[in-house]
Formats: C-alpha cells, structure tokens, sequence
C-alpha cells in the first residue's frame, strides 16, 4: 500500500480481509457517494452503498475510490533505467524505482514495453538485446514478495525486423507455464518508418530526430532520407514476420495488438490476422473500422493532455468525443494516466464514471484481463484513494490486493 500517514495499517501492509467506508466509489457507470468496500481473501465483496451505522476499518474521507489503473502501454521503464544521455542504471533498480511512480501514480498493473528491433533515439537504445534485459528485469520483479504492482510485459515487434522477430520468438517459447496461464503474452506489432502509420507527414519525424538527436535541420532531412532508402529492402521481412504474428494469433498463442494504423485497410488486415487490439490508430477512419468490427482502441493519454499528437495525427479527445476510444495508455508518463481520465470529463467529453473506465475496466478489456479493472463483486481490491479535490487529481493510497 502507498499511503499518506493517516492511511496506514498497522502490519504496513494490505490485509487480505477490511472494509473500507467513507469513500465517494466509481462503479461501473456511476459515482457512489458514502459508500464502502468490503474485502475477503484479496477479492470484493461488496461495493455500494454504506448500510447506515456501518463500521470500516477504515476511514476514506470522503476520498474518490476508483479500481486500480491498468497500464496497457508504458515506455516509463527505458528512461527510468537511463535518465540522461549516456546514464545507464542497473535494470532491477530502474523497475523497482519505477514501480513507486506506478503506485503513487494509482496504477496496479503495467504492461512494460520491451521493443525488439535496433533503434536508439534521444539517448534511449532499443535492440534484441535490451528487451531481453527488459523481460528479465520485469519478470525477476513481478516474482518478488508483495510488489507494489503487478509487473507485466508488452512484446513490441518492429515488423520490419528479422533480429527482433528471432529474439521474440525465443522469448515468447521461453516463457514459464505459470506465465503463459496467467494470461496471453500481449504482443504489438509496428513499423514507424515515414510515410505510413504514425510518421504518414515525414516531417514530424525529422522534427522528433532533430530534437531528440540534437541534429540540424538538413541533418533531420538526410537520416529521415537514409530510413526511407532502408525500407524497401525490409518488405519480405515485414511480410514474413506479419505472417508469422498472425499464425500464432489465430492457434491462440498471443493477444495481438496492431500499432499507429492508419486506415480501415490496415484494421482489416489485423482483423485478418488475428489481432484483438487497436493501439493508437492515427486517424478516425482507422479507429471508426476498429469500432465497428468490436476491435478494442488504445489512445494514449499524453495526447489527451497535450490536446494533440505529437505526431500530427488524430486528437485523442476528438476519438474520445466521437465515442471511438475504449481504453487510455501511460505511453510514456505514468502520471498522465489518472489526468487523462479527469480531463476529459472536466471537458464534458465523457462522465467522470466513464472517464475512470478508460483506465481500469477498459484498459482491462484491452488486456484481455478479466479479474480486474472494476469494483464488482468477485474481482481483485485493486484500489486507489483519489484526492480530486483541486485542479489536478493526486493519489492519496493505493492497495494492490492481497491475493495471488
């Protein structure tokens, strides 16, 4: 439990059985004032409203109760490990640094990227070998005793990657039983070359590599042409590693996530393949396709703080507001996630009930995780204490459960 000094256990730990009263509750569809949460063996019990004279353990303050977020995509990890250009840490420290934002953050479950491809931009180096290290790191730390989070991880393929596909491939068979039992590895397959997907403009991509590389203009211009030159000469890999992708999808092997597509072209083909998942759709006409075939779609919520893509592509809140969007991402800003939610409903796009979904049952959904993600009977007492009194909110506690 992460917890100011009025919201503490004795034991400094989250006991598998309490009651949780005074609380403002966010169920599914509706905020609950004076309500409690009861707690057996890990799992809800009860969620609603307080049975006058009721007794709690403890005391919520008329704090926001909400279910534990659930962080379907988050780089957070690659630049706790190297905070500046050139500045390594040790992997395990950067999890277990990383895994307090989480939890001040609310969030009590993250899907860490782990990008198997050869790529390093703005000092962050992305290669076969560092997503091995990212997996381990990972999985050493969700097999900790009672850590803050539950710690998980989001295989990102660079489809036009022979190096990372072989490296994917051995790290998906060298997966536990008990991994592959707890739910299906979630893998993500994008290409960000220019001219399609998230850099369809080519010239964000030579702002991004501009500012995070620190290169001229003219410079931008040239290594954005050198990557357009490389791409052609990739294609029978993309096409072998979609293939590839697609077979394990459909014998049910892997939750398949489609990155920055752009077009209901492109929804198909992951709808033809297997795929589950929209993550970032670039344009409207991509997730409007993704939404009518039942397809999840994934925004992330710095686009919805910032008002825009970075990239020039279409507005989160615009898909949020033409009721497209089902789950929100940390991306890269574990913060942002709880913010997101609230800024939407501050815009009136969505109620705030609906706006807390987009990070806990919906991002659940996108996971494919169903113990999870609402406060409803029988599911995980994941938890977090919101203090939504002023302009942002802050998480005053959250309770990761006490179960397996």
């Amino acid at each position: 439990m992460t917890a100011n000094a009025r919201m503490t256990w004795p034991a400094g730990r989250v006991p598998a059985d309490y009651v949780l009263g005074g609380v403002r509750a966010v169920l599914p569809g509706a905020v609950v004032d004076d309500a409690r949460v009861v707690v057996r063996d890990g799992l809800i019990a009860e969620a609603g409203p307080a049975p006058a004279g009721s007794a709690a353990d403890l005391d919520g303050r008329g704090l926001l109760c909400v279910p534990g977020l659930i962080d379907v995509h988050s780089d957070a990890l690659e630049r706790e490990r190297a905070p500046r250009p050139g500045v390594h840490l040790p992997w395990d420290f950067a999890v277990t640094s990383l895994e307090g934002r989480l939890s001040a953050a609310g969030i009590t479950t993250a899907f860490h990227g782990a990008g198997f491809q050869d790529k390093t931009t703005g000092g962050v180096t992305r290669s076969v070998r560092t997503a091995s290290e990212i997996c381990a790191a990972v999985t050493a730390r969700s097999l900790t005793p009672a850590p803050l989070a539950d710690h998980r991880i989001l295989y990102r393929l660079d489809a036009r990657s022979p190096a990372g596909a072989e490296a994917l491939a051995a790290a998906l068979d060298g997966l536990s039983a008990a991994a592959a039992a707890r739910s299906l590895p979630l893998v993500s397959h994008e290409d960000h070359t220019p001219g399609q997907g998230q850099y369809a403009d080519r010239r964000y991509l030579e702002r991004y590599v501009a500012g995070t590389d620190g290169l001229s203009a003219a410079a931008a211009v040239r290594r954005v042409d050198e990557v357009i030159a490389e791409r052609d000469a990739h294609l029978p890999a993309l096409e072998r590693n979609l293939a590839w992708l697609g077979s394990l999808a459909l014998a049910g092997r892997i939750r398949l996530v489609g990155h920055d597509l752009d077009s209901p072209a492109a929804v198909a083909a992951l709808r033809a393949r297997g795929g589950s998942v929209a993550e970032f759709p670039t344009t409207a006409d991509a997730a409007r396709a993704a939404r009518e075939t039942g397809i999840p779609v994934v925004m992330g919520a710095p686009n919805v703080l910032r008002g825009e893509s970075h990239s020039g592509n279409v507005s989160a809140a615009e898909l949020v507001g033409l009721g497209l969007v089902t789950a929100l991402a940390s991306d890269y800003l574990p913060s942002g996630l709880l913010a997101s939610a609230f800024t939407l409903a501050t815009r009136g796009l969505v109620t705030l009930a609906a706006g807390i979904g987009l990070v806990t049952s919906g991002a659940a959904a996108a996971a494919g995780l169903s113990d999870r993600g609402s406060l409803a009977p029988g599911l995980r007492a994941d938890l977090a204490l919101v203090d939504d009194s002023a302009s942002w909110p802050v998480v005053r506690a959250t309770f990761r459960a006490a179960c397996s």
